[in-house]
């Protein structure tokens, strides 16, 4: 049975691009709808595919959707993300592990990639930071795609949500993305972007 969500050329038909990209706008406020437990495994499984330097996959996920974790994470959130989040089905608290490349002998086995991180501090938080967060992306992006909303967010004392949350694991705390069905009677308008000529060259 063909793709009905792919054209003849092989890439993603408009109604597609419109969920994903064009129509898609941050939430803020929500539908009272929960999320399983399922849907989120499946949402960690495709974001999980999502390429990433050496196959590091430095990010780390921790979706709160009790009430006590709520309660507990809302300690720790700025007074303008408060009822957003308290209202969000789940909150994910987006992190890295800073010590993702003990895991590479077995995500990357093709170099001694481990070895380009251990003793190198600062390499290793940069590529941790910067990988963690392109899967944040593909976070936002996977939730759309299951017919999901986001809204990625920072507004938050991270030393104190690690505190909470990561104080076993040692993971690092970068951002925070609500979760769920959203109120799209209370949705922003698309503000503006800058055009190709202003934000990109051809070289």
């Amino acid at each position: 049975m063909p793709d009905t969500n792919m054209t003849q050329a092989g890439r993603l038909d408009d109604a597609a691009l419109d969920r994903v990209f064009r129509t898609a706008r941050t939430a803020n406020a929500w539908q009272d709808r929960p999320v399983s437990d399922e849907t989120l495994r499946e949402l960690y499984s495709l974001v999980s595919l999502g390429p990433t330097g050496a196959n590091q996959t430095p990010g780390r996920f921790v979706f709160v959707r009790t009430p006590e974790g709520k309660e507990k994470l809302l300690t720790a959130v700025s007074s303008g993300n408060q009822e957003k989040t308290r209202t969000a089905p789940v909150t994910v608290i987006v992190t890295y592990d800073p010590q993702f490349f003990e895991h590479l002998p077995r995500l990357f086995p093709h170099a001694d990639a481990k070895a380009w991180f251990t003793g190198n501090a600062a390499l290793a938080e940069r590529s941790a930071f910067m990988n963690s967060t392109l899967q944040a992306a593909y976070l936002i992006l996977a939730a759309r795609s299951l017919g999901l909303d986001a809204g990625p967010m920072g507004g938050f004392d991270s030393a104190k949500m690690d505190s909470l949350f990561l104080a076993e694991s040692g993971w690092k705390s970068t951002m925070l993305i609500n979760l769920g069905y959203g109120d799209h009677s209370k949705t922003f308008g698309r503000l503006p972007r800058l055009g190709f000529e202003e934000a990109a060259i051809l070289a």
